[in-house]
């Protein structure tokens, strides 16, 4: 029998990375097309700070779920 819930871990984290990679290769590549290149460059510098903020949670959530995972009683 699978682990249901290992798959569906491995499942979302296969999704998250899919969508960061077509944001932005496919994104930077549209604002190539239709405005240059200087605007690819400030909108993937843009992307990368707005990426900032997102990783900083997911670490303190991770930092979390370690602390509570160490805490529990075996």
């Amino acid at each position: 029998m699978k682990d249901l819930r290992e798959y569906a871990k491995q499942t979302n984290i296969r999704l998250v990375f899919g969508a960061f990679i077509l944001l932005f290769v496919v994104g930077v590549a549209l604002i190539w097309v239709f405005y240059g290149e200087g605007a690819a460059g400030m909108g993937f510098v843009c992307l990368l700070a707005a990426l900032f903020p997102v990783i900083l949670i997911l670490g303190i959530f991770l930092a979390i779920e370690w602390i509570l995972k160490r805490a529990r009683p075996k």
